[in-house]
């Protein structure tokens, strides 16, 4: 009896990167030999299609014409995706020999896996987690991310203590497989998100479902980070603080909405104000202008509240995690308990 191999995509969103895409496309191409390798363009005005057109004739290309962020970027390619698993993966990443099958092999075991993250490590210091996503995600009770292996910004070394398989909260959007049956009922990623935690978004509503969201530390991935937008760029904060406050809204239940915003806008301000001692002044405007946009499109953002919000989802820390780091001095993960 012939056995069935589920389709694989990796799919990588180029938005002006054909330098990225020089230095970390072939070992993509090298070690996923069990899928299809796509590359979806958003607009690029460098010689990306050319170059890829060029260097990897074999490699499929979908463009879409302008620029449209990350989020919908990806929802317009995969509608012209047809697999099992989508990858999404970011163009900055160099993925590790056999990254690919054991994160399957978990997701086809349990068809409530509906996300999964490799290990995600540093690109240029390799023995250390990367920020945008680490051994996986978590939020606390106030929307604060956070990961197994880097809390705020102090980011642990790799010593195998978070190898195993584990039930997550989030994973991060650099190296994301995604059952596509899911991705389509849920919609995909939310296109107002523009880039920036959409993938958070995506998960809570995964959790919110029922669904399930792991890291699988035996895949390693090294993520070079800040590909699309500088990590100082006030722009990028923007999108953070803003996007953050349409994650809460969106996905908290209605009775802890006024108690959460309530300490958050306060939180925030101390926030900007520690931008503005560091001589950050567009980024201490970027909270404010954060807050403005809010407010301006949060009827438009209130329609997409999940219909089904469970209230006590166990991966996330039911605690302060600013206060747990700043004043406690939990600098780790494994200092937390949930």
């Amino acid at each position: 009896m012939k056995v069935l191999i589920p389709k694989t995509a990796v799919v990588i969103l180029n938005w002006n990167g054909e330098k990225l895409l020089k230095e970390f496309l072939p070992s993509v191409i090298q070690n996923s030999k069990e899928a299809e390798v796509i590359v979806a363009d958003n607009g690029s005005t460098d010689n990306s299609i050319e170059f890829l057109q060029k260097e990897f004739p074999q490699i499929r290309i979908i463009d879409n014409k302008e620029n449209l962020g990350f989020a919908q970027g990806y929802n317009k390619a995969l509608e012209e995706v047809q697999a099992d698993y989508y990858v999404l993966l970011n163009s900055d990443v160099q993925v590790g020999p056999n990254w690919i099958s054991p994160i399957i092999e978990l997701m086809e075991k349990d068809p409530l896996i509906a996300c999964v993250q490799p290990k995600l490590l540093s690109y240029m210091e390799r023995t250390k987690f990367e920020y945008a996503g680490a051994a996986g995600g978590h939020i606390d009770y106030l929307g604060y991310p956070f990961c197994r292996g880097r809390v705020f910004n102090s980011l642990e070394e790799d010593n195998g203590q978070y190898d195993d398989i584990k039930e997550i909260f989030w994973a991060t959007g650099a190296a994301l497989f995604v059952r596509a049956s899911i991705y389509k009922t849920l919609g995909g990623l939310d296109k107002d998100f523009f880039a920036h935690q959409e993938e958070i978004d995506f998960c809570w509503r995964v959790k919110n479902a029922g669904y399930k969201v792991y890291c699988h530390p035996q895949s390693v991935c090294y993520h070079l980070g800040g590909g699309s937008l500088n990590k100082t760029s006030p722009y990028k904060t923007f999108l953070n603080f803003r996007n953050n406050l349409y994650l809460l809204y969106k996905n908290l239940p209605s009775n802890l909405q006024y108690k959460v915003f309530f300490i958050r806008f306060f939180l925030d301000i101390i926030a900007s104000f520690s931008f503005l001692f560091q001589g950050k002044a567009g980024e201490f405007a970027a909270v404010y202008k954060a807050y403005i946009a809010f407010c301006k499109t949060k009827h438009l953002i209130k329609p997409k509240r999940s219909q089904i919000i469970t209230p006590n989802i166990k991966e996330i820390y039911p605690k302060s995690i600013v206060f747990a780091y700043h004043l406690r001095g939990k600098k780790k993960f494994t200092d937390l308990k949930f």
